[in-house]
């Protein structure tokens, strides 16, 4: 075989080796709402009464006024701001929690690097239950009202 032929066989070889491998690490980022605990059943979830007790104590220290610059300039300390989402657009899909990319972040799906809480935070703020998160997928089903 000429040099050249083999070299660009290797170039070639080693190109592809390079794009499946990406394409594996790119699968496991995938956000499957199966996963996702399932919404609670609570009727006339609101963020006044259900919600913002849950951002307060899990999600403030970052995504509020306490904050001099909230994370991705996403605040959830009122419905407004929380509708309004931040640097990225709506943290989530009113009526379709399965589409809201604040869920998914919050069951630890996708790119781990925008897991919410992190799992390493200097608060030792822990992981959101799944009945938190199903309070969450509720309200945000029910018209994030």
């Amino acid at each position: 075989m000429h040099p050249m032929l083999s070299k660009s066989f290797i170039f070639i070889f080693v190109s592809s080796c390079v794009v499946l491998a990406h394409s594996a690490l790119a699968d496991d980022k995938k956000v499957d709402p199966k996963l996702f605990p399932p919404p609670a059943t609570k009727e006339g979830v609101t963020y006044a009464t259900d919600i913002q007790p849950i951002f307060e104590k899990s999600c403030y220290p970052c995504h509020s006024a306490k904050t001099e610059k909230p994370k991705g300039k996403l605040r959830l300390d009122t419905l407004e701001l929380t509708l309004k989402g931040g640097e990225d657009g709506p943290a989530l899909v009113k009526g379709d929690s399965a589409k809201s990319v604040m869920v998914a972040q919050i069951c630890y799906q996708g790119d781990a690097d925008d897991y919410m809480p992190p799992p390493k935070n200097k608060g030792n703020i822990k992981q959101l239950t799944k009945e938190q998160i199903g309070l969450i997928r509720a309200w945000i089903d029910q018209g994030a009202k």
